[in-house]
Formats: structure tokens, sequence, C-alpha cells
């Protein structure tokens, strides 16, 4: 059987999982930042804490989206779903994250958060985490099925962030 008609049809292979997730990401960008209670004094007084969060944080994103994508470079797809010549990446940013890109998208977003102190990106960085969190096991199945060694991978290396999770 030629390997790319066994290939699920269309919308079989996440794409409602993407448009899910370039939904999120709009509403996650045109949100209004919103921190009741936060006096702009003191706002502006936490400036320095907020940066030395923030900024490393959103390093790490670009470093993760920058790694993550020249790594993957000849499988990446905007799909979940593998490419038909795809083989387990291991090497690079994907030794110490499995889904460095995803990572990227988090990590930018709670750079984010941090800087403007917002409780409403706070809630929809919560709902993301979860929705990558979904889309990665749901990603992971379908390498786990064409890859058999996905799994010892999976074992040793953290899904977003390195040594935790």
């Amino acid at each position: 059987m030629n390997p790319s008609s066994a290939r699920p049809g269309f919308g079989r292979r996440g794409e409602l999982l993407v448009a899910i997730q370039f939904a999120l990401m709009l509403i996650f960008a045109i949100t209004p930042v919103w921190h009741p209670g936060l006096s702009p004094g003191l706002f502006a007084d936490l400036l320095l804490p907020r940066l030395i969060l923030a900024v490393p944080l959103a390093l790490a994103a670009l470093i993760f989206a920058a790694l993550g994508s020249h790594h993957l470079r000849d499988y990446l797809t905007p799909l979940p779903y593998p490419v038909d010549h795809s083989q387990v990446v291991q090497h690079g940013v994907y030794a110490l994250v499995r889904h460095p890109l995803y990572s990227s998208l988090l990590s930018a977003a709670l750079a984010w958060t941090l800087y403007t102190l917002s409780l409403s990106h706070v809630l929809l960085l919560i709902v993301g985490f979860l929705f990558f969190d979904f889309k990665a096991r749901k990603e992971e199945a379908w390498l786990s099925a064409r890859h058999p060694e996905y799994h010892d991978y999976a074992r040793r290396v953290r899904k977003f962030i390195p040594y935790l999770y």
C-alpha cells in the first residue's frame, strides 16, 4: 500500500486543531490587559521585576521557535499529523523538550502575561496550556503509531518544560 494512501483524509489530520490554535492566538493577542485593583503607581513600580521575569521567557520563546523550526525543517507542517517522510527528531532543542514550537508559544504568552500582570491573559494562558497539551497528545499518538521508537523518546524527554513537564 502506498504510504500516502494510508494517510487520513481532510479533517482527520488535525486541521480543526490548527484552526483552534490560530483562534486562541488571535484571542490572546486582542484581549485587553486586565489587572483590577492594581494602581498605576504600583504597576510602574513593578517594572523592573516584570522585565526580569518576562525578558528571559521571551528570549526562550524565540530560541525554542528558531531551533525547533530549524531542527524539524524537513518535517515541518502546520498540521499535527506527521508528514509521510517524517523521522523522530531527538537532537538539538528536541533533546530538551518534545514540542519546542508549542513551548515557544506558551513561553511567549507567559512572558506577556507576567509583563502586563493581566488576569485575563492568565486565564487564556491556562486554556492555551490545556489546548497544547491535548494537541501534543494527539500528535504523539500519531507519531507513536508511525515510529515505535517514539515511546522511548517520550519517556526520556519532557513535553514542554525541560526537566519538569
